[in-house]
Formats: C-alpha cells, structure tokens, sequence
C-alpha cells in the first residue's frame, strides 16, 4: 500500500437530461441555491458534501452517478488501484484551479472516482 491518504467520497456527480430543470429539484432537495452554476456544470455544498450535476451526452457526462473519493495524492493512488486490478477509464486531468480528477473501473465495471485538490 502506498502513502496516499483517502478523505472519503466528498463529492457526487449526477448526469442529467435538463439542467436547468434537475438544478430546482436538487435545490428543493437540499434547501438551498447552488454554489456553481454555469451551462455544464452546477454545483451544490451542504454538509461536507458537493454534489454535481453534469448534462448527460457531453463529452465528461457519466452514464451514471459517480462518487469521487478525495485524496491526497492522485497519481499514487491511481497507480495502486491499477496494480490491483483497476482499469483507468480517464486518465487525470485538470477540472478547475487546482483539482484534478480521475475516473476507474473496478472488476465489476463499476466507475469510481478519485479527485485531488492540489
């Protein structure tokens, strides 16, 4: 095992068919307005929490909801879920100033999240 410590899954992304539409329910959900919000991405914080929502059929749209697992060293950590049998589904890269995120499938085909705060 590697030093890479795990923060936990602090952050949901959740495709959706209307964004705009998704964006009051999930406000209604929550009680409270989103943090981000922009044509392709919105974005709520409440307890500890983000959770994402993305338009479905873009080119980083999830097929499905993905928990990301925050964590202290995304190339560590990528690398020691590949040795034991993880197959990356997208490579690290930048999603804002200073985080970077990554995507993996499990032996099951399940897609995980790791995302780095830099």
């Amino acid at each position: 095992m590697t030093d890479s410590p795990i923060e936990g899954i602090k952050t949901v992304l959740h495709p959706v068919a209307d964004l705009a539409a998704a964006k009051k329910v999930y406000a209604a959900l929550l009680g409270l307005e989103p943090q981000a919000d922009s044509p392709y991405y919105v974005g709520f914080d409440v307890a500890g929490q983000h959770i994402g929502l993305v338009p479905s059929g873009g080119p980083q749209s999830p097929a499905a909801p993905v928990a990301y697992w925050h964590v202290g060293n995304l190339d560590a950590k990528l690398a020691e879920v590949v040795a034991a049998g993880g197959t990356v589904q997208e490579q690290p890269h930048p999603v804002g100033p200073g985080r970077r995120v990554a995507t993996f499938t499990d032996l099951d085909g399940n897609v995980l999240g790791l995302l780095e705060d830099e």
